[in-house]
């Protein structure tokens, strides 16, 4: 997974749940599947969440919980605001062979607020509608093999299935479907997922971080 893409999905879980350990950010991602689409190593959620701390994209909060000692991570400023243009970055950036960034931004859609989740969709439409066009005026010359056409008919293809796709998530952005940031969450998962047990790690954690202030 590229660097950029790894830093994006980093940042996003951890904004999610912080404060949050190691550990328990690399159960969720992997209840995500994220070793199958966005190719992560298991392994490397570590070393990638230690490498956003020295850039200072987190805070690193070493604590003795129940007489463990834990690491915890918060986002900082710096990061929030790398996390907000990586984000807008992805979605409106229109790679149709390397999707990856686009997917990592969707999985992460609940942190951004509706009004730019509605914008940044637009923005990519505009982009999708532009590359369909330029494939049109291509399509008229006869400069590559009919192979290579072939292939950039499949492309132009995958285009305008995504487009009917933003087009329909656009509709339900509008619809006030789907939790954005700063709404009231009206989705929560079963009772016995783990992440109800983060929420209660999360409240812990908060009180020993602020009583060493």
């Amino acid at each position: 997974m590229a660097a950029t893409e790894t830093r994006l999905l980093l940042l996003g879980s951890v904004m999610i749940f912080e404060p949050v350990n190691g550990y328990q950010i690399r159960r969720e991602l992997l209840s995500w599947n994220v070793q199958d689409w966005a190719h992560v190593n298991p392994g490397s959620i570590y070393s990638g969440l230690a490498t956003l701390t020295r850039r200072g994209d987190l805070d690193r909060h070493d604590l003795v919980d129940g007489g463990r000692e834990v690491a915890v991570y918060t986002t900082t400023a710096r990061g929030r605001e790398a996390f907000s243009t990586m984000w807008r970055e992805a979605t409106e950036t229109v790679d149709l062979l390397t999707p990856l960034a686009f997917h990592t931004a969707l999985a992460l859609m609940s942190l951004v607020t509706r009004e730019d989740a509605a914008e940044a969709v637009n923005v990519r439409l505009a982009h999708l509608d532009a590359e369909l066009r330029g494939h049109v005026e291509r399509a008229g010359g006869d400069v590559a093999p009919p192979h290579v056409r072939a292939m950039a008919d499949l492309w132009a293809g995958l285009a305008s299935t995504e487009r009917e796709w933003l087009a329909d998530l656009r509709r339900r952005i509008r619809a006030g479907e789907l939790d954005f940031r700063g709404e009231p969450e009206r989705w929560a998962p079963p009772a016995d997922d783990p992440g109800w047990a983060i929420a209660r790690d999360r409240e812990r954690y908060l009180s020993l971080i602020t009583a060493r202030r």
